[in-house]
């Protein structure tokens, strides 16, 4: 046995049995050891940044790490985009990044880098294996950080002689500490800000593991007892929604709406989240959205025990037995028809959305009004982007569906974003993964033109113009998906996108729809 077959057999010993994988040179003993090691499965991205978003959509969905393989420093570096979404997903992931071997790394080959330095503002632990003999405990080690709560990413650095030389034993990960739990006094501080306070200026505001499962449901009785507001976070890794579940509004992602949604609340009480602030800085308005006189109470850290903290919060309000509030009844918007519109789209998500989906939103201009409408559809998840490094939802779609084959994902995304991982696409296809895609085709940056009058730059000239829209050619996302192995149809009215979003539920494989805007 080498370093390699123990590190895959460490891997598959510990339930990390999927691996997303763009390997090279400093790998390949790695790649070789997956055919002699059974129950890997491995899943190829041809770019990193589809590789580490994958892992990010399987964690969200499987609630364990799955592994990556990258090649060297730039391989790692490709990635760290969707790493950077997965750290404020909280997703954990195991990372192999290879090395060259430890005695050619003095001569500073053009691959050589400081892999380390460019781990470690992705990660939350990083480590390069010092010879074969250790690399089976020193995966063991990444294993029991990547699952430690509320998720870690984990990058172990393995030099290529680690993956060729002996190795002796396969090591096993600690185990994975329970999430700590909350103080009584942490309980009764904030049952009393909910009880002697006025409910329509005290906000519960959820976020992490309070927004599906059990948590949420608490969340809804602990609002019904106290007529307190309820909202969440403006993205969640993993936000349950539909007919009969609790729902609420999400802290909007404009300042100005932001601002006015906190303008009258005096006190929050914090369940996995904390007070929100601005994506940026604008001249003359706030970083932090809640007045000055607001004050803020924590209930829970996204790290906590969520579920046990609204189970003694309910037992303290006496609202265990309460019915919820904000239960959404099933409720399909009618079929509408005309020219593509945010509102029209919303309302086709709405009549035609499947129970148990799992929908990846990086609709991020075109999207923003589709809550009202999709809020009775059967119950689904909602997964968007919580680190605002774009392409994220093609990529993460790869994962979730990996992570849940028996469910249909569904993508929204927009043409800009799309273009930086779709690579995804040929990952899909080679896969037969189930994911309907609809790609929000306005030919433009579109969020930027409101950044742009946001921070108070002006209208923009000629110059500025071309570096907010994607035209000149127009991309033919139809094309696009066909060259990548996936079949896509266009819909240049919301009757066509009724018949082609109808087309990809029914395909068991990959389907696009361009949505032209």
């Amino acid at each position: 046995m080498n370093g390699a077959e123990s590190l895959v057999r460490t891997l598959v010993g510990e339930g990390v049995n999927v691996c997303f994988t763009n390997p090279g040179t400093s790998e390949m003993h790695f790649v070789s050891a997956l055919d002699r090691v059974a129950g890997m499965r491995c899943v190829l991205g041809l770019f990193e940044g589809v590789v580490t978003g994958a892992a990010d959509g399987y964690f969200r969905v499987a609630g364990k790490p799955a592994s990556t393989l990258l090649h060297l420093g730039p391989g790692l570096g490709n990635g760290l985009a969707n790493l950077h979404n997965a750290t404020k997903a909280r997703s954990g992931i195991v990372n192999i990044v290879g090395e060259h071997a430890t005695y050619h790394i003095q001569y500073n080959a053009p691959l050589t880098s400081d892999i380390e330095g460019i781990a470690r503002p992705m990660s939350d632990w990083v480590r390069t294996a010092k010879n074969s003999m250790t690399l089976s405990s020193d995966a063991a080690a990444a294993i029991a950080v990547a699952r430690e709560a509320p998720g870690k990413i984990a990058t172990l650095i393995a030099p290529a002689d680690t993956a060729w030389g002996p190795a002796e034993a396969v090591a096993r990960a600690a185990p994975t500490p329970p999430r700590p739990s909350v103080s009584n006094d942490a309980v009764r501080n904030a049952a009393r800000v909910l009880c002697d306070g006025d409910p329509t200026t005290t906000m519960l505001l959820i976020g992490g593991g309070a927004v599906h499962g059990r948590a949420l449901e608490l969340a809804g009785r602990i609002a019904a007892k106290t007529g307190c507001l309820l909202a969440a976070e403006y993205n969640s890794s993993r936000l349950e929604r539909g007919a009969g579940r609790v729902q609420m509004p999400r802290v909007p992602y404009p300042v100005d709406a932001s601002v006015k949604m906190f303008q009258n609340v005096r006190h929050i009480v914090l369940v996995g989240t904390r007070a929100p602030v601005a994506f940026f800085a604008y001249p003359g308005k706030p970083s932090v959205i809640a007045p000055e006189t607001c004050r803020t109470t924590t209930l829970a850290r996204v790290e906590d025990d969520i579920d046990s903290a609204l189970e003694a919060l309910a037992a303290e309000l006496g609202a265990t037995a309460t019915a919820p509030a904000s239960i959404a009844k099933l409720s399909r918007p009618a079929l509408p028809s005309g020219a593509n519109s945010p509102e029209g789209i919303a309302a086709v998500l709405g009549a035609l959305l499947p129970e148990n989906a799992i929908v990846v939103d990086e609709a991020i201009t075109t999207g923003r009004g589709f809550a009202q409408l999709t809020a009775g559809a059967p119950p689904h998840d909602w997964l968007s982007i919580m680190g605002g490094a774009i392409g994220f939802a093609l990529p993460v779609a790869v994962g979730a569906s990996v992570a849940a084959p028996d469910r249909k994902v569904i993508v929204l995304e927009g043409d800009g974003s799309a273009m930086y991982t779709l690579q995804a696409l040929w990952t899909m296809a080679r896969n037969s993964l189930d994911v309907t895609m609809l790609v929000f085709a306005n030919r433009s940056y579109q969020i930027l033109r409101g950044e742009l009058a946001g921070v108070g730059a002006g209208a923009p000239g000629r110059n500025a113009t071309d570096m907010l829209t994607i035209d000149r050619p127009d991309l033919d996302w139809v094309a696009l998906a066909k060259g990548h192995g996936v079949e896509a149809g266009r819909a240049q009215t919301l009757e066509d996108l009724a018949r082609e979003f109808k087309r990809g539920l029914a395909s068991s494989g990959p389907y696009l729809v361009e949505v032209v805007l």
